[in-house]
């Protein structure tokens, strides 16, 4: 019996090893096709980012999601999977690594959608499901898990400073460079990383004080707490710049963007049939981006 365990164990970490250098040495599929016009509409509608870009921006921006699509699938497990869905998805991956056009999540090729929160069992239903979002490991390896109702969640509401899609992709960028340990030796330049484990130890502190407006969670360790005060960071800028400014310096340092100037309005772009589409053309949107919906 054990040593029927021993090859089981054995086969599953062969997989994973195969799964890893296959993915890697897999061709990166680019964008060919332009942007999809009703994807630009859901973008506007959905995700406030988006709304604070450039022109240019935005077409940069567009280029990243629709090439994280063509490299990475958006599987559903006992729920449906739409567009919108996988736009917020890939939005989510963006959003971290925009300044860094040559920026490739190599360590991923697959994002499973659940229901509901789930356990580490990733069962659904049942007891201990308190979990909304996971980086796979061992033999679910290159994948990540999210919650769809946590996924929209993210993005509806702004003023909780939460978005649990950002949360794992902060987790993905941090193990980039071989291991998970808060600290992202990629974007983080040598100097920076002493203050930053400093400002770090402070951080939680203040946390376990109960002085502190940072998600509890971040202070369970210095690995939360990087991927916390990222979504801080990316969701209420302004707000973590007010009352946090060395930990908002550090963050504009790693991710090579000034967030506290750009504007998120907090409430969703509204787009009916004769408003004005989002792409600028100057038509209503009926005739323009929204045809396919209206024809």
């Amino acid at each position: 019996m054990t040593i029927k365990i021993i090859s089981l164990l054995s086969l599953i970490v062969f997989l994973a090893f195969v799964i890893r250098r296959f993915w890697k040495s897999k061709a990166w599929n680019k964008p060919t096709k332009l942007f999809p016009p009703q994807w630009r509409s859901i973008l506007t509608k959905e995700v406030n980012y988006y709304n604070s870009l450039t022109a240019e921006e935005k077409k940069r921006f567009e280029y990243k999601v629709q090439e994280f699509l063509l490299n990475c699938r958006v599987t559903g497990i006992k729920v449906n999977v739409d567009i919108t869905d996988k736009l917020l998805v890939a939005a989510s991956a963006v959003i971290p690594i925009f300044q860094f056009p040559k920026w490739r999540y190599t360590n991923l090729f697959e994002v499973l959608l659940y229901p509901a929160m789930f356990n580490e069992q990733f069962e659904t239903t049942g007891p201990d499901r308190n979990i909304l979002g996971m980086v796979g490991t061992g033999y679910m390896e290159g994948k990540m898990i999210l919650s769809k109702p946590a996924l929209h969640h993210g993005f509806d509401i702004e003023s909780d400073k939460k978005n649990v899609a950002i949360h794992e992709f902060i987790h993905l960028i941090d193990k980039m460079d071989g291991v998970i340990d808060g600290i992202p030796s990629l974007l983080l330049e040598r100097v920076y990383v002493l203050p930053w484990l400093e400002l770090i130890k402070l951080k939680i502190d203040a946390i376990y004080a109960e002085k502190s407006d940072i998600n509890p969670y971040g202070g369970t360790s210095q690995i939360e707490f990087f991927a916390v005060a990222s979504e801080y960071f990316f969701e209420r800028p302004k707000l973590l710049e007010k009352k946090h400014p060395e930990l908002y310096d550090i963050l504009e340092e790693i991710f090579e963007q000034d967030m506290a100037s750009r504007e998120l309005n907090k409430e969703k772009c509204s787009i009916g049939r004769n408003s004005p589409c989002p792409c600028k053309s100057g038509k209503k949107f009926k005739k323009c981006c929204g045809s396919v919906h209206y024809t």
